[in-house]
């Protein structure tokens, strides 16, 4: 009987309000992650990378999280170079909308792929993800 109201409606708990935006990640939690599970979890960390870009960058239309993940895959980690250079791109654009300084990242993003550096890439993105999310 605690749970009505004076008018005998159920009460409802409130919603807490939806997280807008990327949440900042632990850039070593996720490297020993991605260790210990044999690059499984840096593959999660990607598609989460690549949808907090979209939300930085405002556009629905970028290739989502799933399809890197899945493109990465087929093509032997591949198409895994090609997203790296485009996550840089996609990320100096969210830089630069904010009004940070950025360069060109995306070169020095795919030159650590082409060396077998790819998850010194990816904790370079989420580094400039999470500063990006802790100025909004």
């Amino acid at each position: 009987m605690d749970d009505m109201n004076v008018n005998n409606v159920p009460q409802q708990n409130p919603v807490p309000p939806m997280q807008v935006g990327p949440q900042p990640q632990n850039i070593a939690l996720c490297i020993i992650l991605s260790l210990v599970t044999c690059g499984i979890y840096m593959y999660y960390w990607i598609y989460r990378l690549t949808e907090d870009a979209k939300l930085l960058n405002n556009d629905p239309n970028a290739t989502s999280g799933g399809m890197v993940v899945l493109l990465s895959l087929v093509t032997c980690g591949i198409y895994l170079w090609y997203w790296l250079y485009k996550q840089g791109d996609s990320i100096d654009q969210a830089k630069t909308a904010r009004g940070f300084a950025s360069s060109n990242t995306g070169v020095l993003y795919l030159i650590l792929g082409l060396v077998g550096l790819s998850i010194v890439s990816i904790a370079l993105m989420q580094n400039e993800i999470n500063n990006m999310a802790q100025q909004a």
